[in-house]
């Protein structure tokens, strides 16, 4: 970051720092970035540009936030939030993302890496064949037109209903799976055609299914970590990452040329890519009933592939995968508008929160959490690159600086383009095999593009969250088995 950028930044702490409103004309807030000084130095210029821009929406409250992990974007940083009053604010397609709903999902096992390591590349193979990744394989489940639309509006729940889960994923899955306020007839049939055939697909780009280890020495908090089912040394868990793929994409796109072609841009000072509507006018509401769609969407993407999951290691070891302890911890959502209660100076308010590849984060005691997940706060999972490692945490009661919401994953420091020019395939291949790590990928391209290099550190990503008291350390995983697309 340019030094004439940084110095118009006020420092409110070792990791918060504040974006003043004489930033750029037109901001109703001043933004607030949560980063060390390292990860600061690392932003480009133009993520703080989005940040000051994000702050001039209508109806925005507080600040606009600006997370550790960020990165340029579509409209908000990626990394970005913010949250709008519920009666006069604004929606806004670039602060949701065009993968709506792109999440993370953690299954435990009884497994030890002892257990596994000799069936690793059984398991690695079984998953590659069975879960679809990559462009253009098929999805795990043929569904009708009809059964679609019923998964737009009821998401995993739809799954469960199926057979394809256990009644309990839903308790440790955000919004219970379903996102209230989803309406097929919102979502064009352009999208409807685009999703029938990914229900149960991985997808590409930086969405993988990792199996990991938990070591002792990796269990940040002891007290916590078996309340959420890590009770073991060298204990397996599985984590994978993917959205709505096209279906998500056709939505967002949609929208922004009906909100653009309908003159709901909110001024030169925004632009295209802010292009927003009125919450409760009848494109704002159209557009967040087909958001709430693919947001379901995605949860049924999820739960489809942690089906298969399950019958993959109960196929490989022979046994049941309830005899294998594979109990979902959470499933937590990014790319999403969501309707919240926050407290604002000592009252109850109504907000929409925006989260741009950011993740909700509820502290102990918060309402909507469900029972089981009261006492420790919700579960957020925080993705490394596929060299490094991913981390579980807990939302915090300090988190409702930020209306409850943290980093989601380690974050890109270059494009994927330049990334592939920078890093090969074939040599990453032969480096993570050198590291134990068992990797299954539709092309060695994709693999260059998802390189730990072209990522910041993870490790500083979450303990500035921790430090700021967005989030709190509960354990740390290492890959031992990568499947991409």
């Amino acid at each position: 970051m340019p030094d004439n950028v940084k110095q118009q930044l006020e420092n409110v702490s070792d990791v918060v720092w504040e974006l003043p409103r004489t930033y750029k004309a037109s901001m109703r807030v001043p933004g607030r970035i949560y980063a060390t000084e390292d990860l600061l130095e690392g932003m480009e210029s133009g993520v703080l540009d989005q940040t000051a821009t994000v702050a001039m929406l209508p109806g925005i409250q507080e600040y606009s936030f600006c997370l550790p992990d960020a990165h340029w974007g579509y409209g908000f940083p990626i990394g970005g939030a913010a949250a709008v009053d519920a009666e006069e604010g604004v929606i806004s397609p670039g602060g949701i993302g065009f993968d709506i709903n792109c999440g993370m999902r953690l299954l435990r096992t009884d497994l030890t890496m002892q257990d596994v390591e000799p069936y690793l590349d059984s398991l690695m193979d079984a998953l590659y064949k069975q879960i679809p990744a990559g462009l253009g394989r098929g999805a795990l489940l043929k569904v009708s037109r009809q059964d679609f639309k019923q998964i737009l509006e009821q998401g995993a729940e739809w799954c469960i209903q199926q057979g394809y889960g256990w009644d309990e994923d839903l308790d440790r899955t955000e919004e219970g799976g379903c996102m209230p306020g989803a309406d097929a007839k919102a979502v064009s049939t352009q999208a409807v055609e685009r999703g029938l055939a990914q229900v149960g697909t991985l997808g590409s780009g930086n969405h993988y299914l990792e199996i990991q280890r938990l070591t002792k020495d990796n269990t940040e908090d002891k007290e916590i970590a078996p309340r959420l089912g890590l009770d073991r040394d060298d204990q397996i868990v599985v984590m994978f990452h993917c959205g709505s793929r096209g279906f998500g994409h056709q939505v967002a796109s949609d929208y922004l040329e009906s909100f653009v072609k309908n003159g709901n841009q909110g001024g030169t000072d925004l632009g295209k890519e802010m292009t927003y509507a009125p919450i409760h006018s009848k494109q704002g509401r159209s557009y967040y009933a087909a958001m709430a769609c693919a947001v379901n969407m995605a949860f049924a993407n999820r739960q489809m592939i942690a089906h298969r999951v399950r019958q993959v290691f109960g196929e490989v070891f022979g046994r049941s995968p309830a005899d294998l302890g594979l109990r979902q911890i959470y499933d937590v959502c990014h790319n999403t508008a969501k309707f919240e209660k926050h407290n604002l100076n000592n009252r109850s308010k109504d907000l929409l929160v925006h989260r741009k590849g950011a993740t909700r984060a509820f502290g102990p005691g918060h309402p909507e959490l469900p029972d089981v997940y009261r006492d420790t706060g919700q579960p957020v999972i925080i993705g490394g690159s596929m060299e490094t490692g991913s981390y579980l945490l807990t939302g915090t009661q300090q988190g409702g600086q930020t209306f409850f919401t943290t980093a989601h994953g380690s974050g890109r420091t270059m494009s994927r383009r330049k990334a592939k020019k920078k890093f090969h395939g074939d040599q990453l291949l032969k480096e993570m095999n050198r590291e134990g790590i068992h990797v299954r990928s539709a092309s060695k391209s994709s693999l260059a593009e998802e390189a730990g290099g072209a990522y910041k550190s993870v490790d500083e990503v979450v303990n500035a969250t921790e430090q700021a008291g967005l989030s709190h350390k509960i354990a740390r995983f290492t890959p031992v088995g990568c499947m991409k697309g």
